[in-house]
C-alpha cells in the first residue's frame, strides 16, 4: 500500500511501486485532466505539483511520491478561479488544450515562487511546456496578468 495526499484527500493506494504517478492519477484515481503526452518528461502535458514543484508525472514512479503532496488541475482551484486559470482565460490562450493543464500547472508553480517574473523567468519556468498550437505570446500574457492579478489579491 502506498499512501499519498491528491489534491487535500488521503489515499492509500495498492499499486505497482513502479507504476508511473500519471497512470495513477488518471487511471486509479480518476482524475483525467493531466495528460500523457511524450511519456518521456519532455512535453509538459503531465505536469502537477509534487509539493508545490512542478513535476513530470509519466516518469516519476509512485513509490518517489510516498507520503508527498500532489497537486493536479483539479485541485488548483475549486471553481476555476485561480489567477491563472481566469487569465488563461480571458486571454484565449488554450486552442486545442490538450497541452494545457501542464501550462497551467508550471505556471502556477512558478508564481508561487516569483510573483513577478521576468519574460526571462516565464521562458526558464514555461520552457519544458510544449504547445503544438503556438500559444506562446498568450501564455505569456496570461502570466503576467495572473501575477499581477494575485499581487493585487494580497
Amino acid at each position: 500500500m502506498i499512501k499519498l495526499n491528491i489534491n487535500g484527500v488521503e489515499k492509500q493506494l495498492d499499486v505497482d511501486p513502479e507504476m508511473p504517478l500519471l497512470w495513477v492519477i488518471r487511471d486509479i484515481v480518476q482524475l483525467t485532466g493531466s495528460k500523457y503526452g511524450c511519456g518521456k518528461g519532455l512535453c509538459g502535458a503531465c505536469t502537477v505539483h509534487l509539493d508545490g514543484e512542478a513535476v513530470r508525472s509519466c516518469v516519476l514512479p509512485i513509490s518517489a511520491v510516498e507520503g508527498r503532496t500532489i497537486t493536479t488541475i483539479e485541485g488548483l482551484s475549486l471553481n476555476g478561479d485561480h489567477p491563472v486559470q481566469k487569465t488563461w482565460h480571458a486571454n484565449n490562450v488554450a486552442q486545442c488544450g490538450y497541452c494545457q493543464a501542464g501550462q497551467i500547472m508550471s505556471a502556477s508553480a512558478l508564481l508561487n515562487k516569483n510573483n513577478a517574473p521576468t519574460d526571462e523567468d516565464i521562458n526558464q519556468a514555461m520552457a519544458g511546456n510544449i504547445c503544438r498550437c503556438g500559444t506562446y505570446p498568450r501564455i505569456r500574457t496570461a502570466i503576467h496578468q495572473a501575477a499581477k492579478l494575485a499581487r493585487e489579491v494580497k
